[in-house]
């Protein structure tokens, strides 16, 4: 491999250039660029920055200037590219949902044992979700009994379209779900430790909403809901982490700051403030003020892929493992929804 890192993107939609700008902050470089036809390709390779245009995806992959590959497609794309990577030896980055059938996500991870291979679950990333995860492992809370929040979207509102994740073969009637709901249980099941193992799920407004209750191998129970039809709201995703001492409550849309719920007082722990720990410290860049965002996460998420691909894992980073966990939450709240009753979640 290059000292600099030479990433392929596969899709150039909005998170293609997601990514494109952390490969480049990460001290990489965008070496080549692939869409759905040649033409797209070369507009590809112009809008992400690339070096050059790969003829289509598999070209890319097979690229000897190509060391590590991004998987930015539509969902149904993800198994077969994946699993190229995997098989030329090379470290892959793959969007989620993994994949869009339980088996087929197990199967990846198998495949990606041992390689770096990892999924863009990038909201760990934010200092104060670290900040809480930290205190939840030293045992600030207390035991932590309820997990409650939301993830709030509204760009299907007023019937807007959704576009390839509309498709059945996408995720069409739990979209929402595998879409973002899927971020909403990994964030809680990271900063927490805890593991759902049951739930009972409904979904409505034709896969843009889904409801669950929960419950979690450490004794806590839960709630959340999922919707892209929130008029309002752009993309909130918060949580509150409640314990017999302490509770830990943050939204994504104000991201700055963890709100820390006492029981003689509220406090509000501001990113890079002198009580923060070492671990949210990591992820603090900017000096306080200065507000770090969902770009900052993604950054930091690529820079700790790239940095497994020559040492060892950065503690909390995403893997083919958690993409399958998702899957598997995915399928127990699709048969949830389907059988109008509580489910355990599949193992992994």
């Amino acid at each position: 491999m290059a000292d600099q890192v030479r990433a392929g993107i596969i899709g150039a939609g909005f998170i293609g250039t997601v990514h494109a700008q952390a490969v480049r902050a990460a001290g990489g470089v965008v070496a080549r660029a692939a869409a759905s036809t040649p033409e797209r390709s070369a507009q590809a390779a112009a809008r992400l920055g690339a070096l050059a245009p790969a003829g289509t995806a598999e070209d890319l992959i097979d690229a000897d200037d190509v060391d590590v590959v991004h998987i930015c497609t539509p969902n149904s794309l993800h198994v077969p590219l994946a699993r190229r990577a995997l098989a030329a030896g090379k470290p892959v980055v793959c969007e989620k949902p993994l994949a869009t059938v339980l088996d087929e996500a197990r199967a990846l991870a198998a495949d990606a044992a041992g390689a770096v291979a990892t999924v863009p679950f990038v909201y760990r990333f934010y200092p104060a979700v670290r900040e809480a995860r930290a205190r939840v492992a030293a045992g600030e809370a207390g035991p932590l009994h309820l997990l409650h929040g939301a993830y709030l979207q509204d760009w299907q509102a007023g019937g807007a379209a959704a576009g390839w994740r509309g498709d059945a073969s996408e995720g069409g009637a739990f979209r929402a779900f595998a879409d973002i709901g899927v971020h909403w249980c990994d964030l809680v099941e990271f900063t927490t430790g805890h593991r759902i193992t049951r739930l009972s799920a409904r979904t409505s407004g034709g896969g843009t909403v889904t409801t669950m209750a929960f419950e979690t191998d450490a004794g806590a129970t839960g709630s959340t809901v999922i919707s892209q039809t929130a008029i309002g709201r752009r993309n909130s995703l918060r949580f509150s982490l409640d314990g017999s001492e302490a509770a830990y409550g943050f939204d994504q849309e104000t991201p700055e700051t963890l709100h820390v719920g006492g029981i003689t007082e509220n406090r509000s722990v501001h990113r890079g403030s002198p009580a923060t720990s070492s671990a949210a410290g990591r992820y603090s860049l900017l000096p306080p003020g200065h507000p770090q965002g969902y770009q900052d996460c993604f950054n930091a998420f690529v820079a700790d892929t790239y940095a497994a691909i020559g040492g060892p894992a950065p503690d909390g980073l995403p893997t083919f493992t958690d993409g399958a966990r998702a899957a598997a939450l995915v399928d127990a709240v699709i048969t949830s929804s389907e059988s109008s009753t509580w489910v355990e979640v599949p193992q992994t």
